[in-house]
């Protein structure tokens, strides 16, 4: 017997349920829209936050790099002005010597016709490109005295001296052209990418620039994380050295002589003396501005922190990153102590001074100030080497 039950349309079940075809239909258009949206770009172009993010990083890396190339050619532009001013002093002064010399030869030749001779020629001496030829064509040098050969002679060396000194200035000037032109470069450099970085911030909502903060705050947490377990690590190394020192102390309480244990634990403490004053320098600069190419008193960036940290313990380094790097002892970063300079990417465009416990005192960037940081803040891979200046 047939049955009267009409038959139901095709459906899909969700979590259990048998859902009608159109509700099928209207999931299945979602989900293709939902597809489509995920897997084609936002019509506006707009990058997202973490793209954002790694530009605005980017370009104050490179604005900092920038820095450093900046702060490098005003480095080499004011000494090679010195060296120009130094030249050209030296080269006025010459000149000046030359003058009263050329007059005082004038003179001289002009004795040497005072015996009847044909008038001599003072104003065409005076002028002449070369008086040499002049002596030697008029044969003045056969009439001379010995004193007044020995003016002659210096006279010559004197004209000779002057002009290799103006050659050497002209090329000093050269030089300080092109250090000039590096420093216009460098700082045009440093103006766009700060001024790209403020651009992009300044496109985020509210909402993204709060979503950002979070990002970085997430940042800021792995990297305490890392100094902590690095800080544990160089305590742990400590701890078996002291039992290590302990050990020998026990089999022979007299050390030897040529031990050099006296002269490194002098060392040792000379250089923790240097390192604690150059913190305390520090220190005191913590909330002050990053300012590119700035030296202090008021404001600094990364290289001009450590350079003035590092002066007030009465050491002197380089101005830049590029030289601070190589002016000291490379050590592990497992050895690091207060006072070592942390430099930071393959280019070698950041630095900061080590305070223990995987953290560090540096003037991070432009827009922030200076601050006590983890060592990790932009990741362990972008830690170059540990430098200890003295």
């Amino acid at each position: 017997m047939a049955s009267h039950r009409k038959s139901r349309p095709a459906g899909t079940r969700v979590a259990g349920i048998r859902t009608p075809a159109l509700a099928t239909a209207a999931l299945t258009s979602v989900a293709l829209l939902s597809q489509t949206a995920n897997a084609s770009p936002s019509t506006d172009d707009k990058p997202s936050l973490e793209e954002v993010e790694k530009k605005v990083d980017d370009l104050y890396r490179q604005a900092e790099s920038a820095t450093e190339k900046y702060n490098s050619a005003k480095d080499k532009t004011t000494k090679q002005r010195k060296r120009v001013d130094t030249l050209l002093d030296d080269v006025a002064k010459r000149t000046q010597k030359l003058n009263e010399a050329r007059e005082e030869l004038g003179r001289n030749a002009a004795a040497q016709y005072r015996t009847g001779a044909a008038a001599p020629d003072t104003a065409t001496f005076l002028l002449a490109d070369n008086p040499q030829d002049y002596f030697d064509q008029t044969q003045l040098m056969d009439r001379m005295t010995g004193r007044q050969k020995e003016s002659v002679d210096d006279y010559f060396t004197q004209q000779s001296e002057t002009m290799e000194k103006r050659r050497e200035a002209t090329q000093s000037l050269e030089t300080l052209t092109d250090s000039q032109n590096d420093l216009k470069s460098a700082k045009a450099t440093v103006q766009q990418k700060l001024s790209d970085a403020r651009e992009l911030l300044s496109k985020l909502t509210a909402e993204e620039k709060a979503r950002l903060a979070a990002i970085e705050k997430r940042k800021q947490e792995e990297a305490a994380r890392k100094a902590a377990e690095l800080a544990r690590q160089q305590a742990e190394a400590e701890r078996q050295r002291q039992e290590e020192a302990a050990a020998q102390q026990q089999e022979s309480t007299q050390p030897p002589a040529d031990s050099g244990t006296s002269d490194s634990s002098s060392a040792d403490s000379s250089y923790a003396t240097k390192a604690e004053k150059t913190l305390a320098f520090a220190r005191a600069q913590i909330g002050k501005p990053y300012v590119w190419g700035a030296t202090g008193p008021d404001s600094y960036d990364c290289s001009g922190l450590t350079q003035a940290a590092w002066k007030a313990a009465g050491v002197d380094i380089p101005r830049v990153t590029y030289d601070q790097v190589n002016a000291g002892t490379t050590v592990p970063l497992s050895s690091a102590q207060p006072g070592d300079l942390v430099f930071f990417y393959d280019d070698v465009t950041h630095v900061g001074i080590y305070i223990g416990n995987g953290m560090m005192i540096h003037a991070p960037k432009p827009g922030a100030y200076v601050r006590e940081e983890s060592i990790y803040y932009d990741g362990e891979s972008s830690i170059h080497s540990v430098v200890r200046p003295a």
